[in-house]
């Protein structure tokens, strides 16, 4: 990778610390990164590394104009928050620059229930909701079969998510999930009792949409009280050819209805009696970094290709079906760590853990004297580090997994554990192609 953008300008929307990995890849291109939000600065780590801090709402659109156009800038992006989605958009729409979806889709994208309303129309299988307004009992609520999954239909992170055993339950967590909620709109869904999932990704280019890998999402109920969480991702799943006959069709089909042209999508998908029922979509990158597996193993970087987009409206200047191939040559694996809540007061490994053989990164999302609160159990914000990886068979791919489980260590100032259990040997049997 050159540094092809140099001397260009390029604004990030959001300063999260997960955004820390745009301005690291953009900066690499050449570019002078801007990022904006209206955090302080110590409350938005990305601009602490930027070459330049901004402090507007990214919902402020006459206020994003003015910036623009006064610091000259060349492309807009954003990362990993769906709630930004529309407003990139809106202000790209405004100032004349690229951007690789429009308020429309990104809209139909991340509402679920909208989006699970479209998997039904092209027949793509997606888990079945109920019609329930919580507020009111109707006869329609005889027909619900507990236990039920209640969400927000606009959230992610896992924010506002709850199994519900019984109506008293379910009522209680549609009022939470309605609080969450940007829109006020509660989805409630079957619950589907499974410890197998995947997750699917999508690259497109000019209207063409490319699969581009399926991986095993495993999950663990760790903890009592919270639901399941990913502690790891392994590479290829032994579902893809399955998929790419039966599903990836009417997938297709669906997408081109919405006219998608550009960017990258990820549909996380339950299985159940073999069959991948989706469950939750992004059009936009995914918080699990799976683009670093995808640069080492496949030669091709979705977040290279989306900042490409910024500047120049095309992901890449070749023919990406020549480039990006689903069936991963070698393994991959990416490693979620989650901590209990607590204060960290120390993390020690992630040295080691860069030095395994395999490791491709070692991504962290908390750091020293950080608190995750008791409210942060059972969302994805447990997760304190990410580390991806390669390895040529499934038994090196296991020895990774476990060599860099043995590397971490983090705890509070008082010496108490913080981590969670991870990974088992026997849940990667059956899912590894």
């Amino acid at each position: 990778m050159g540094r092809e953008f140099e001397g260009k300008r390029l604004l990030i929307l959001g300063g999260s610390r997960i955004s820390c990995q745009v301005v690291k890849k953009a900066q690499e291109m050449g570019a002078y990164v801007l990022v904006t939000d209206w955090y302080a600065l110590e409350k938005s780590p990305a601009k602490q590394i930027a070459d330049e801090a901004c402090f507007v709402s990214t919902t402020d659109l006459d206020a994003m104009e003015k910036l623009i156009r006064e610091k000259k800038i060349d492309g807009i992006i954003t990362g990993f928050t769906d709630s930004v989605l529309p407003y990139y958009a809106d202000i790209c729409e405004r100032v004349g620059l690229p951007c690789y979806g429009t308020r429309e889709q990104f809209e139909k994208m991340t509402d679920k229930t909208q989006y699970k309303a479209l998997c039904r129309q092209f027949g793509v299988p997606t888990i079945d909701s109920y019609d329930v307004d919580f507020r009111n009992r109707t006869e329609s609520w005889d027909s619900i079969r507990y236990p039920v999954l209640v969400k927000p239909a606009d959230s992610s992170g896992a924010r506002g998510v709850a199994i519900c055993d019984n109506e008293e339950e379910m009522i209680a967590a549609c009022e939470e999930a309605e609080r969450v909620s940007e829109s006020g709109k509660v989805l409630v869904e079957r619950f589907v009792d499974s410890c197998k999932e995947v997750t699917v990704f999508y690259v497109f280019q000019d209207g063409n949409i490319i699969l581009s890998g399926m991986g095993n999402r495993h999950v663990k109920k760790n903890q009592e009280d919270s639901i399941a969480l990913p502690v790891a991702y392994s590479y290829p799943s032994a579902l893809l050819p399955d998929y790419q006959k039966n599903v990836l069709p009417n997938v297709e089909k669906m997408l081109s209805s919405l006219g998608i042209k550009n960017g990258m999508m990820f549909m996380q998908c339950m299985v159940e009696d073999g069959e991948c029922l989706v469950y939750d979509i992004g059009y936009r990158l995914t918080g699990s970094l799976e683009y670093l597996n995808m640069k080492r193993i496949g030669g091709y970087d979705p977040l290279e290709m989306l900042i490409h987009f910024a500047f120049t409206g095309k992901m890449a200047d070749e023919d990406l079906r020549n480039v990006i191939n689903p069936n991963w040559k070698v393994y991959g694996s990416n490693v979620s760590f989650l901590m209990k809540p607590g204060t960290i007061g120390k993390i020690t490994g992630v040295e080691d853990i860069l030095a395994t053989e395999g490791v491709i990164d070692a991504v962290l999302a908390r750091h020293e004297g950080e608190t995750l609160p008791p409210e942060g159990k059972g969302q994805l914000r447990q997760i304190m580090l990410r580390v991806l990886g390669e390895a040529p068979t499934k038994e090196a791919l296991w020895n990774q997994f476990e060599t860099v489980y043995n590397c971490l260590s983090v705890t509070s100032p008082e010496g108490e554990n913080l981590l969670l259990p991870g990974l088992e040997k026997s849940d990667l049997e059956g899912m590894l192609d």
